[in-house]
């Protein structure tokens, strides 16, 4: 039986978000089993892929990163039928209802901006249920908190994480994980 994206995350607190074939290959000797691929396009998404699955870890692609894909459904379809991906991150609810709709974990990714952005979350999340919601800063443990008391489904604080204090302010404050593109905070 397919696990939870819930629980996939309560055994990975840190989570590699890769930006390059760099971080790419440097996630893959990382402890954690999840990788969050924010780069690519239309043809090397497939390779980016099979190399993050060869190694055992749950791979999510940024669908709204991806060079060449539409920001429709149809985007979401290419995903799962031409890398194996097991989920998407995306900022768009469409996309997570597609995702969903098709078997894929769902990330729905928020920037906290401003009051407005922080009341679309409560909003969106009843109307789109994602598998978890992605907080961006997520270096602000007071708003963490609100968003976690808010939320449904558990948070993950990503952006500006730059070391172990900013990983145990975003932890501390009842996000369920983090994630970073930095190779330093994925070896902690």
């Amino acid at each position: 039986m397919k696990q939870t994206f819930a629980e996939l995350i309560e055994d990975c607190p840190v989570i590699a978000a890769v930006k390059d074939p760099e971080g790419l290959e440097q996630s893959l000797r990382a402890e954690g089993n999840i990788i969050f691929v924010l780069y690519g396009d239309l043809m090397n998404i497939p390779e980016i892929v099979d190399r993050i699955k060869e190694s055992g870890k749950t791979a999510m692609v940024h669908v709204d990163l991806i060079a060449g894909l539409t920001s429709r459904e149809i985007a979401v379809e290419f995903i799962q039928r031409h890398t194996g991906a097991d989920g998407i991150i995306t900022t768009k609810p469409a996309l997570v209802k597609k995702a969903s709709e098709l078997g894929l974990y769902t990330v729905l990714r928020h920037f906290i901006i401003d009051s407005m952005a922080l009341s679309n979350i409560e909003r969106q999340n009843d109307s789109v249920h994602p598998d978890v919601i992605e907080i961006l800063p997520g270096v602000m443990p007071k708003i963490i908190r609100k968003i976690c008391t808010l939320s449904r489904v558990p948070v993950i604080a990503g952006g500006l994480i730059t070391d172990k204090e900013d990983v145990m302010g975003a932890l501390s404050a009842g996000a369920a994980a983090i994630s970073s593109t930095n190779p330093d905070v994925w070896f902690l």
